[in-house]
């Protein structure tokens, strides 16, 4: 380990103390508020590209398993945390968070006062962040910062081949159009009784038409919804064709083909324990939000409000019921068996009438 410092676009620095990859790292900074979950936050294809700050002061106490990841590589750039802790005392863990950042040439960065450059992200939006040696001058990092344009992470963690993951005794098939999923997402697919057939981001209508799926869900991922202009025109020629259901950056893709309006928000929520509420129902589920955009001006594309965050009550999740179309802006929790308002069943049963596997 060895000493480094975290440069903002705005010419702020903090120093701290490195590890992981030795390299330097340049990237958009977000923040995550999770307690737990790194594991799951740094192998999430949502944050492909970018430096994470963790709020929870102390990381890597718990190390990581096999089992947890949400993607088969991870595409996150750095990670900053308060305290880092190279000791895991958890008996599921097989290796250290230094290891896997080694490993996937991750740079970290801890002693930094995260709460604090969590406020400044909050009220700044996207920054550019450099983390790198702490001697390097600063009119380098501000080079380096300038000069930093994000890439294309769709094509990037998108499937590059047609892929399956079977269940035993399927009811349904389900596609999915890969803008970066989880995995976990699949799992709970293949939990509720569903074939997943997951689709490259380039993939046309005519070859999802020939798998002859019962639905389709399309997935979260880290590319910006106003960039994504191939996979919004197939969306569009498949409304009305098929059941849609889609998640964070699948939901923003939905509602533009429904004439909603996306918006960048002013202050992201990126984290746990957001309490969203089911207005149909009007049931609170806890989830996770991973997104730094909003939808608006519903009503006058004719869909239903159908989930809001309790507390800023922020549009997450509507309804286009002539068309069987469901989007939501945030994670949905783990099924609890038994749970008939669970979101992944409501987009199963409105497949329902459709008669099953074709």
């Amino acid at each position: 380990m060895n000493n480094k410092k975290l440069v903002l676009e705005n010419q702020m620095v903090f120093e701290g103390i490195g590890f992981g990859s030795n390299n330097d790292a340049v990237a958009i900074l977000t923040f995550n508020t999770s307690v737990v979950g790194y594991q799951e936050t740094i192998s999430d294809p949502t944050n492909a590209g970018k430096i994470i700050c963790m709020t929870y002061p102390l990381i890597g106490n718990y190390g990581l398993n096999d089992e947890d990841y949400e993607s088969k590589s991870i595409k996150t750039k750095g990670l900053v945390v308060k305290e880092y802790n190279d000791l895991p005392s958890n008996f599921r863990y097989t290796k250290t968070l230094n290891e896997v950042m080694e490993e996937n040439n991750i740079v970290g960065i801890s002693n930094v006062d995260t709460r604090s450059l969590m406020q400044i992200i909050r009220s700044n939006g996207k920054m550019k962040t450099l983390i790198c040696d702490i001697h390097k001058p600063m009119d380098e990092c501000l080079e380096i910062l300038n000069n930093y344009k994000e890439n294309d992470y769709t094509s990037l963690v998108s499937s590059k081949k047609i892929w399956y993951s079977r269940t035993h005794n399927p009811k349904y098939n389900i596609g999915v159009i890969d803008l970066g999923i989880k995995r976990s997402f699949i799992k709970e697919l293949n939990k509720n009784g569903c074939n997943v057939i997951v689709f490259p981001y380039n993939v046309t209508k005519n070859e999802i038409l020939k798998y002859k799926v019962d639905g389709l869900l399309v997935s979260n991922g880290p590319g910006s919804p106003f960039e994504l202009n191939d996979v919004e025109s197939l969306i569009k020629s498949l409304i009305g064709v098929l059941p849609m259901f889609g998640i964070s950056l699948g939901a923003l893709l939905i509602a533009k083909c429904l004439n909603a309006a996306v918006l960048l928000k002013e202050k992201p929520n990126n984290g746990a324990n957001y309490p969203v509420r089911n207005i149909l129902n009007n049931r609170i589920e806890i989830t996770s939000i991973n997104s730094i955009y909003s939808i608006d001006g519903l009503e006058n594309a004719n869909l239903l409000i159908t989930h809001e965050n309790v507390i800023t009550k922020e549009v997450l999740g509507f309804k286009d019921e002539l068309n069987s179309v469901m989007g939501i802006l945030f994670y949905p929790s783990v099924e609890i068996d038994g749970d008939s308002e669970n979101v992944y069943l409501e987009f199963i049963n409105s497949i329902k009438d459709l008669g099953g596997l074709k």
